[in-house]
């Protein structure tokens, strides 16, 4: 089955109801060891991909995952980028700001991590969590020491809105291409995830009594994840809403995306012209002089 990305894209202006979108699709793969050699032709395909990508030295690549606790973002990035070369590729995680954050603007944690040119970026969380847990939780946004006459809350999304899509825009016009990535979990299946976490002793260090009490305002990180993909999503950075209740079949579709984006790029290695060809072989010449028998 081919993956057509398109159909997890939310269009420019799109109005996101996310009870329409599906948190389970048709998998893409027929078994488990189909999966796994699927995944392997798209991570060799991603790694060739990325040397090409460093060497041209042209944009800058940054990934965005955003998702409800346990939709598998941090296995979607190990696995996905498995064949990346670490030297080529940086993760931040975005926690709770630190103090020295929350005395610059709430971009100014994240844009200091920006992947520079011939780099991949992974954002595990990002500045959007300043419109998505900040939103639902009200009392964080007047803990951040901003003046009153900013706080008020209808205003405050739209001006925050505006100056991601500003951003965004501003960096893609400097070469940055960003893939934003919403994993799209239903309740249900985090549930299920989290009772795992419990019975596994291995998984234990991954569940905590805060994510019991995140789940509690579920209906209010949906609407806020709505407003979000609906207010963000553009056409040069769009979101894509993944189905995650299946984590393989999540990868596959992340997987996809990715390549699709670097394709796109049309990226070739630098050309070697007459004046660098004869350096070559003038220098190839003295390596083939030299005594092989001494250091």
């Amino acid at each position: 089955m081919k993956i057509n990305v398109k159909d997890f894209q939310v269009l420019e202006g799109e109005k996101v109801n996310l009870e329409k979108w599906p948190t389970c699709v048709e998998p893409v793969y027929e078994s488990k060891k189909t999966y796994h050699k699927l995944l392997e032709e798209q991570v060799e395909e991603l790694s060739a991909l990325q040397r090409l990508h460093y060497a041209s030295n042209r944009y800058a690549v940054l990934l965005i995952f955003q998702a409800m606790d346990a939709a598998g973002k941090d296995g979607a990035i190990r696995h996905v980028m498995s064949g990346v070369n670490p030297q080529g590729c940086q993760v931040f995680s975005f926690k709770e700001p630190s103090t020295e954050e929350l005395e610059h603007d709430f971009l100014w944690r994240t844009t200091r991590r920006l992947p520079e040119r011939g780099r991949i970026g992974i954002f595990n969380r990002s500045y959007y969590e300043e419109v998505l847990i900040v939103r639902v939780h009200p009392e964080i946004l007047r803990g951040q020491g901003l003046p009153d006459g900013l706080l008020e809350e209808q205003a405050i999304w739209q001006e925050r809105y505006r100056s991601i899509v500003d951003l965004e825009a501003h960096l893609h016009r400097n070469g940055t291409r960003i893939i934003k990535f919403f994993l799209h979990l239903s309740k249900e299946e985090q549930r299920k995830r989290f009772l795992h976490r419990i019975d596994e002793p291995e998984k234990n260090w991954k569940f905590s009594m805060a994510d019991l009490e995140e789940r509690k305002f579920w209906k209010q990180y949906m609407q806020a994840y709505e407003a979000c993909l609906s207010a963000t999503s553009t056409a040069i950075t769009p979101w894509y809403v993944v189905p995650a209740d299946d984590k393989k079949n999540a990868r596959l579709i992340i997987s996809q995306i990715i390549l699709d984006t670097f394709k796109a790029l049309k990226m070739s290695y630098h050309e070697t012209d007459e004046k660098r060809r004869q350096e070559l072989l003038s220098i190839r010449d003295q390596l083939m002089k030299e005594d092989q028998g001494s250091y």
